[in-house]
């Protein structure tokens, strides 16, 4: 698959949350779902910034980051339909996209057990808010649905960028993950 082709997927898989961006269309949760991580700057740099660095690892960690993300960020899903309220929840989704782009920015490769560890926190400071924004009348199951497909497009995303761009390139997965980690302080201090 050429990137020009991902791409094209990629902007196609995205249309139908754009054009459903608003409410009033009758849909059951799955579009707010989706919506969620492509509306929001902090969810959408940490997603994408977790399938950069999966794909900057080697061996397991290239999709153990990414599954221990959507994974971990669905039972934060489900604790947060429960209505658990995280302490400074905001500040650690703006903690993840610093550290998440730090990790991008210098190519970090610590030991997979750490990794996991690292994904798993941030990604259930995510998945809570994703749970505590659940729209009236929407189905959990729905929304959930749509939160995770959306994240996991976004890992594929970032995972494709890295895999699919020249050598040349990979110093501006590196820029992308400094300019990430500076948006994560940026929110941190507001």
């Amino acid at each position: 698959m050429t990137f020009k082709t991902l791409l094209t997927c990629a902007a196609l898989l995205l249309t139908p949350a754009v054009a459903f961006a608003h409410p009033g269309h009758g849909d059951n949760g799955l579009l707010a779902g989706i919506g969620h991580p492509l509306g929001g700057l902090d969810h959408l740099l940490a997603m994408l910034a977790v399938g950069l660095w999966a794909a900057q690892q080697q061996g397991a960690a290239r999709w153990a980051l990414p599954c221990t993300f959507v994974g971990t960020m669905l039972i934060g899903g489900l604790l947060g339909f429960a209505g658990l309220q995280l302490p400074a929840l905001e500040s650690g989704i703006a903690a993840s996209v610093l550290a998440l782009g730090l990790a991008v920015a210098l190519a970090v490769r610590p030991p997979l057990g750490l990794a996991v560890v690292a994904t798993a926190l941030f990604a259930l400071f995510h998945g809570v808010a994703h749970g505590l924004e659940l729209p009236e009348m929407s189905s959990p199951a729905a929304y959930a649905a749509g939160f995770v497909m959306a994240t996991a497009a976004l890992h594929a995303a970032g995972y494709a960028v890295v895999r699919f761009l020249p050598t040349a390139a990979a110093p501006l997965v590196r820029v992308a993950g400094a300019l990430s980690a500076l948006t994560g302080a940026w929110l941190l201090a507001g």
